[in-house]
């Protein structure tokens, strides 16, 4: 089968098309045959080597690139009932350090990542959400905010921000929304009651302004650590999906790094919710080395998805 790894790190230029075994799956696992698979930022992270230097991952000839993915379970393994051969899902693949991701023909997961696909969406709709959705909801939960407190959602209009403005907005959460004014529309659709502009170096004293003591929680998905901390109210609390940016626990609030971990059941549930997908492009798999250098360059709505 064809596959998209990373022969080596360093730039877009690593990634290579090759051809590979078909993967078979195992004991409670699924062979999906892959319909599209969503490009994010950790691809590029992987793709880099960074996370090689980081120690997350040891250091390969070929790596696999790819998390999420959209299909049809093409074959299961010894124990599997809850999947069908036929079954259009999504998964998540939560390995680093694997020669082969998403950005592939076919790719074997445990049937606890897999989920069964969004009714009525397209399978490159469909495979923005597993990690993306997962990553907010995950945070958001580690925030453990009740309804009618307020959040302040950083990067609100981004893959993981609208899911997270979206999710809080539908637990009853108050949300405040940074995000640029031509997005102000898209975050208000999304559920946000404020929004405010892009302006880190202002945040707190805007956000302060519109909520006076501060926020009861922060879900800081564009990385803004202590500038995203300052909005929060003493004791409260805040978290972050970006390495390395969690900021001191300072004036009793609860600091937290988001990990994420592939829960098929939770995955579940985010399907049938009927959340806002978006979908930048669709793009060959052999196009993967444009669509990193794409999202790269910023300024994309959505996400990138790859196509075998």
């Amino acid at each position: 089968m064809r596959a998209v790894v990373a022969r080596g790190y360093g730039g877009p230029e690593v990634l290579e098309s090759v051809t590979v075994a078909l993967p078979e799956p195992g004991p409670g696992q699924v062979r999906i045959r892959v319909e599209a698979a969503t490009v994010n930022p950790v691809d590029l992270v992987t793709r880099s080597g960074t996370l090689v230097e980081a120690g997350l991952m040891a250091a390969r000839e070929y790596t696999g690139i790819g998390w999420d993915v959209a299909g049809v379970v093409d074959r299961v393994g010894a124990g599997v009932t809850a999947f069908a051969p036929g079954q259009r899902v999504i998964g998540l693949r939560d390995l680093l350090d694997v020669s082969l991701g998403a950005y592939a023909e076919y790719l074997v997961l445990d049937a606890t990542a897999v989920a069964p696909a969004p009714p009525g969406a397209s399978a490159a709709a469909a495979a923005t959400l597993p990690l993306n959705g997962l990553t907010a909801l995950q945070s958001l939960d580690l925030l453990d905010l009740a309804a009618g407190d307020t959040v302040l959602v950083t990067g609100a209009t981004g893959a993981v921000g609208g899911f997270a403005v979206e999710l809080a907005a539908r637990r009853g959460l108050r949300v405040v929304a940074q995000a640029g004014a031509a997005d102000e529309e898209l975050a208000r659709s999304l559920g946000a009651e404020w929004v405010v502009g892009r302006d880190a170096s202002d945040l707190a004293a805007d956000v302060r302004r519109l909520v006076p003591g501060g926020v009861d929680g922060a879900l800081d998905t564009a990385g803004l650590g202590i500038r995203a901390l300052a909005a929060v109210r003493s004791a409260g609390a805040y978290a972050t999906v970006v390495g390395g940016s969690a900021p001191l626990p300072l004036r009793g609030i609860r600091v937290h790094q988001q990990w994420i971990s592939a829960d098929g059941v939770a995955l579940a549930e985010l399907a049938a919710m009927d959340l806002t997908l978006r979908v930048a492009e669709t793009l060959p798999l052999e196009r993967a080395a444009e669509a990193h250098d794409r999202l790269a360059a910023g300024g994309i709505r959505g996400r990138l998805v790859l196509v075998p």
